[in-house]
């Protein structure tokens, strides 16, 4: 039988390896692509890999991790995960720094 996650049971919060970046939602381009202003202060194209793009929803304004491509690393990238408010506070009192 499935069993629905418990929303209120904390989870650990997933922070950025080497190669990924902490953005922000600028804009909404259609599909699964989004312009991202992330924290290098570089503005990427991103996309949701088809293995994530039902898993969540994403609007402008949210927090998200954001991987680079290797080829146009400056300029495009995917999305891996989104933020919650929660975790927004989390990842300040860390230390990292979140784009405005």
């Amino acid at each position: 039988m499935y069993k629905k996650p418990n929303p209120e049971a904390p989870r650990a919060l997933l922070l950025p390896k080497d190669d990924e970046i902490i953005g922000i939602i600028t804009k909404a381009l259609g599909a699964t692509n989004f312009m991202v202003f992330c924290s290098d202060k570089n503005e990427r194209t991103c996309s949701i890999p088809g293995r994530l793009k039902r898993r969540f929803w994403i609007k402008e304004g949210d927090v998200v991790l954001v991987k680079p491509w290797v080829v146009q690393g400056d300029k495009r990238g995917d999305i891996v995960w989104r933020y919650s408010m929660m975790d927004r506070e989390n990842l300040k009192q860390k230390g990292y720094e979140i784009p405005r």
